[in-house]
């Protein structure tokens, strides 16, 4: 199985706590996206994980990655 997993939780804390609210507004969507995103439970669009990784000024990869379960390595 392949899934992608995020570390948004730890890049929001890492940056002043920062909110749900906070970044939802800064990336340009819904509190309730953000929550779902850091559950895994929604994939964000390409265009939403750009805007996302510019918040934290940091690379895609560095908040979201690509794992491959079954092989259980990152992809």
């Amino acid at each position: 199985m392949k899934q992608i997993k995020n570390t948004i939780r730890r890049l929001r804390f890492i940056y002043n706590e920062m909110s749900q609210q906070e970044l939802a507004e800064r990336a340009g969507c819904s509190r309730q996206t953000i929550i779902a995103i850091e559950k895994n439970r929604h994939t964000p669009s390409l265009l939403l994980a750009f805007r996302i990784a510019s918040v934290f000024s940091v690379a895609l990869e560095k908040v979201f990655q690509y794992i491959d379960e079954v092989k259980n390595t990152e992809v």
